[in-house]
């Protein structure tokens, strides 16, 4: 197959073309700066922006797939620069396929696109859309999950994961910012240190992005749908945290805040961070507050009976694997 990736030089978007590569697949992507990893393994490197039409255009040309991963993560910044990237890029990519008739669009999607700051325990994915977010890339991002999903149809069909906290070697964002923050001394244990959440280790994440793929076709039971996806592990957030950190010889978070004085710290400095018009991102934000001290796990029936997903990294292992790789590099 001719297999578009967008944000193909991104660590998610790196597994799933390497696992491409690996079967055969001619792949291009399309990311907005330089991939020489991707490049070294033969891709076809586009660079571009997915809010330029006629650039998505030109890179979907003669695909039969698209794996839409790129977007604009974090917890900070405008509300124009997050929808621009995930709503408009969204709608491009969608363009794109109909215009060039490409009959398949997998979009990496986030859990976070119902996520109320309040404890999910075992939800699946009947857990309707929240009337309010507590930051724009969820907000963006599940107004880009609704239009993938509406534009499921005869033409082209389309499916959403949801992969929550994706980690694992080659991890550019989560476990390099926990490092970081822990060695400088500015990482708090936020709650209790009861709630459970689930990760998901980068080849679980990539193996569900091709099994997706596999199954997706016009009237196939996964097309038009959502699914979560994780180790299907749950585990207490910290444990987990510290877990990540002695991967990297770090000692464990030794200082803790309640999370109402987190909440109150994040609103407070999210009002003054806009007063002033910093562009940095705070220390803490409301968001972040609920995430660290809320439970946030999810039933993998839907993804196990439709897709065939079954995680085969468990945690253990991806630990033992994250530590050869830090020692390595």
């Amino acid at each position: 197959m001719r297999v578009l990736v967008t944000g193909g030089g991104g660590f998610l978007g790196q597994a799933i073309v390497r696992r491409l590569i690996a079967r055969g697949d001619s792949v291009r992507s399309l990311q907005r700066s330089a991939a020489p990893t991707l490049e070294a393994w033969g891709v076809d490197c586009v660079r571009g922006d997915l809010t330029d039409l006629a650039q998505v255009q030109a890179a979907s040309e003669g695909c039969d797939l698209v794996f839409h991963v790129a977007a604009k993560a974090g917890v900070w910044g405008k509300f124009d620069e997050y929808y621009r990237a995930n709503v408009v890029g969204t709608d491009n990519v969608l363009a794109a396929c109909r215009s060039q008739g490409i009959p398949k669009l997998v979009y990496t999607s986030s859990p976070s696109v119902v996520f109320t700051g309040h404890d999910e325990q075992g939800i699946d994915e009947s857990v309707p859309y929240p009337k309010t977010y507590l930051t724009h890339y969820p907000q963006t991002k599940a107004i880009a999950e609704q239009r993938v999903l509406a534009a499921n149809g005869a033409a082209l069909s389309t499916v959403a994961l949801r992969p929550h906290l994706i980690w694992g070697p080659g991890d550019n964002h989560l476990v390099p910012r926990l490092i970081q923050r822990a060695q400088s001394g500015r990482l708090r244990r936020v709650g209790n240190g009861e709630n459970l959440v689930d990760a998901t280790y980068i080849d679980n994440a990539a193996d569900a992005h091709l099994l997706a793929a596999d199954r997706l076709g016009f009237a196939s039971v996964v097309a038009g749908k959502a699914y979560f996806i994780s180790n299907g592990e749950p585990i207490p957030l910290w444990t987990l945290v510290d877990r990540l950190l002695a991967c990297a010889g770090v000692p464990p978070v030794s200082r803790s805040i309640s999370a109402s004085t987190a909440l109150l710290a994040g609103g407070i400095l999210e009002f003054v961070y806009r007063l002033t018009g910093r562009r940095d991102e705070p220390p803490m934000t409301r968001f972040v507050a609920r995430q660290l001290s809320t439970s946030h796990w999810y039933r993998l029936d839907a993804a196990r009976r439709d897709l065939g997903y079954d995680p085969k990294i468990s945690i253990d292992e991806g630990l033992k694997r994250l530590t050869d790789s830090l020692r390595q590099s």
